[in-house]
């Protein structure tokens, strides 16, 4: 799909960039409200904005913010948060109190790895699309 986008490949890798960044951040929920106002506020392709916020879906959100909050405590010099945690008596009331102390490192870590996700991803689709189209 984004070899046939009708745009520049600068734009098109823009686009899809900033729609990783959005789709890693970690404002779920949000995720195709933020891709739309961003793609329209900048004159981005909506489409392809969109297509690089749903790389967070069903399939791989945990994966995803697992990792990044794994980094986030990483760097944060965070051990051991979930040592001792019962996840059998986790239910919907006490789940926020639960996982409070991993809020920031989720913040840090999505907003790093979204930083990193979406420079690597504008490099190199970038690149992919002006060979492609040259």
């Amino acid at each position: 799909m984004l070899i046939t986008v009708n745009d520049s490949p600068r734009r098109v890798s823009l686009s899809f960039a900033i729609g990783v960044f959005i789709g890693i951040s970690p404002f779920l929920g949000l995720h195709t409200l933020m891709a739309l106002a961003v793609a329209s506020m900048f004159r981005l392709n909506r489409l392809v904005t969109l297509s690089g916020a749903y790389i967070t879906n069903p399939w791989t959100l945990v994966p995803i913010y697992t990792f990044c909050t794994w980094i986030g405590a990483k760097l944060m010099g965070y051990r051991g948060l979930l040592k001792g945690l019962d996840f059998h008596r986790i239910n919907i009331l006490n789940i926020f109190s639960t996982f409070k102390n991993l809020l920031l490192p989720f913040f840090i870590g999505t907003l790093l790895v979204a930083t990193i996700a979406a420079v690597i991803t504008y490099v190199v689709l970038f690149k992919l699309l002006t060979r492609i189209k040259a």
